[in-house]
């Protein structure tokens, strides 16, 4: 039974919560670098709590609804309203003079990266609460950026104005600059340029996109624009190749992926952590949020281009992957072939390849987390990443072997864990969109994930099996306390995650009709 949608009150208990994930993060960056240099540590512990706060924050807008449909489990009235409805929203007045408006809200698209977000922000901060990276930084400022970073990634999951959005996703870009530099490894100062310069042309054409928009729709609100776009069929194409690229360069996406392995292999373990969980997912929550919402007719357009460049991306992730010998170059070439499956959902403008690409985005967050987690763990310890001197780690150390045997069969989707849905149904997708073109791509990308189970295997077998090297037989075995801590949620949500996706899921056909312009 649907009932009449009528606006939130402006200040409601749903959009005290949404400030409240912004300010806190933000206050608690602001109080750590007050602290003294000499309590470095309880700085860091400081950050902690002040992350936890914000991650139990995140867990809030879906307990303050009125409705919940998870399919299986209902109550409540399901709403009825504008083509995008939030649960929780916040619009206020921003700069009256310039019609900008601090707009918020959080729906089902935006609120499983929200809460990933807090999440690995909350794991990150207590990582480095044990151990600092090696670097010219005090830990109490690499807390600091953390904290930084997680504001301006949940601002842009629950940005609903245009200018807004970009302002929050701008936030990011000197944060991470300076976590890669200031805590990488020998090359960190190349890589974090080589970052920053690829963001910053990307950071230009979101930006012509965005005025595009808002001074040819007259408005930046999303809500307003997305299911009833007022832009012309060319203008929407033209804006639509602007923000593509933009988000392409961000995410990353084949061709405009060259900084990403370069920026996973010197970053520092929290840094890789939190640029493939959280940041690397604003490029392709941007192309559906707001390249789909804004321009669905330029969508439509360049969705055959998406998908060869998606299955592109596929298969020259999965070769590289096939010859490389440093362990986070490989994973970091993962997520190419990874994003690529997240990609082709997007492409088939269909509500199964978008949600495909919603549970896929989700996945690689937890299991690729997970992933540079061990890999840092293991860099670390054997004092090398290469390949070629990393073996008989089940012999050294098998509970860091048999979870890192569990992270790479979870990223190569096993069925029963998260990683099967987003590629499995990005296929799915594209052979239901049918035609010669995009059941090609359907059966190149069921090849790309054969090709991703062959390097995955291939990585298992050198890491694992055979005599373990000297790097390895010296490696201390044991976990600390704060390890676990870290690794045991996403361990965890990839096991929940692969039982029932309906926990990322739940109430996104609606909002994902409605950015496809079609009426439910």
């Amino acid at each position: 039974m649907y009932r009449e949608y009528l606006p939130a009150a402006p200040w409601s208990a749903g959009s005290v919560v949404l400030v409240a994930m912004l300010l806190v993060p933000a206050l608690g960056a602001a109080l750590v670098a007050l602290l003294p240099a000499a309590r470095d540590r309880q700085a860091r512990i400081v950050a902690t709590g002040f992350a936890a706060v914000t991650f139990g924050l995140t867990l809030l807008p879906a307990a303050l609804r009125t409705d919940v449909d998870f399919g299986w489990f209902a109550y409540g009235e399901r709403t009825a309203g504008p083509p995008l409805m939030p649960w929780a929203a916040l619009d206020l007045p921003w700069v009256p003079a310039l019609g900008l408006r601090f707009h918020l809200g959080v729906d089902g698209v935006s609120y499983p990266l929200v809460v990933l977000t807090g999440l690995l922000t909350l794991l990150c901060c207590a990582y480095t609460v044990r151990k600092v990276p090696r670097g010219g930084g005090s830990g109490r400022t690499l807390a600091v950026l953390l904290l930084v970073l997680e504001v301006g990634i949940l601002g842009t999951f629950l940005a609903l104005d245009l200018i807004l959005f970009f302002v929050f996703f701008e936030v990011v870009l000197l944060p991470m600059y300076a976590v890669i530099a200031g805590w990488g490894g020998p090359e960190r100062r190349a890589a974090a340029r080589k970052f920053v310069l690829y963001t910053l042309a990307g950071s230009v054409l979101l930006l012509l996109g965005v005025v595009l928009v808002v001074a040819e729709a007259g408005t930046g609100d999303l809500v307003a624009l997305t299911g009833a776009p007022t832009l012309t069929r060319t203008t929407q194409c033209v804006v639509f190749a602007l923000l593509a690229v933009a988000f392409a360069v961000k995410a990353p996406l084949w061709p405009l992926h060259t900084w990403l392995p370069d920026a996973h292999t010197e970053a520092p373990t929290v840094g890789s952590v939190i640029l493939a969980g959280v940041l690397l997912k604003m490029g392709t929550y941007g192309l559906i949020r707001v390249g789909v919402g804004v321009a669905p007719e330029g969508a439509a357009w360049a969705a055959p281009a998406l998908g060869a460049l998606a299955v592109v991306a596929i298969l020259a992730g999965s070769l590289i992957c096939l010859r490389q010998r440093e362990l986070k170059r490989l994973i970091a070439y993962s997520s190419v072939g990874h994003m690529g499956f997240v990609l082709l959902g997007i492409a088939t403008l269909t509500v199964t390849g978008l949600q495909a690409a919603l549970v896929g985005n989700v996945a690689h967050g937890l299991i690729t987390g997970l992933l540079f987690f061990l890999a840092g763990t293991i860099k670390d310890r054997a004092g090398t990443g290469s390949l070629d001197q990393l073996s008989g780690l089940r012999e050294s150390a098998p509970r860091l072997a048999g979870l890192f045997g569990f992270a790479a069969v979870a990223s190569l989707g096993l069925p029963g864990l998260a990683g099967f849905w987003g590629e499995a149904f990005a296929v799915v997708a594209a052979v239901r969109r049918g035609g010669p073109w995009w059941l090609t791509l359907a059966a190149l990308a069921a090849l790309g994930g054969a090709l991703t189970a062959a390097y995955f295997l291939r990585l298992l077998r050198r890491l694992t099996h055979g005599p373990a090297t000297p790097s390895v037989h010296a490696l201390r075995p044991s976990i600390a306390a704060v390890e676990w801590f870290a690794w045991a949620p996403l361990v965890l949500l990839t096991l929940a995650v692969g039982i029932v996706p309906a926990l990322v899921l739940a109430d996104t056909d609606l909002p994902l009709l409605s950015l496809l312009g079609v009426q439910p």
